[in-house]
């Protein structure tokens, strides 16, 4: 009894079925920050480079 008691502890902590998913996330999470970030960094010359995208293209229209 004591023996398979000890087996299924051994077993139990050798499992990584869960770490993978856990891995996985973890790097959807550092992804989801560096966006994050460079939206941060960047946020003012992007919105600076899509308002002039939109006049040349409403200057184009018209």
């Amino acid at each position: 009894m004591m023996l398979k008691l000890l087996a299924w502890k051994e077993a139990y902590f050798k499992k990584e079925e869960g770490a993978t998913a856990i891995e996985y996330g973890l790097i959807a999470a550092g992804i989801a920050l560096a966006i994050a970030a460079a939206v941060v960094a960047f946020g003012d010359q992007l919105n600076t480079l899509f308002t002039d995208m939109e006049t040349t293209l409403a200057d184009a229209a018209n």
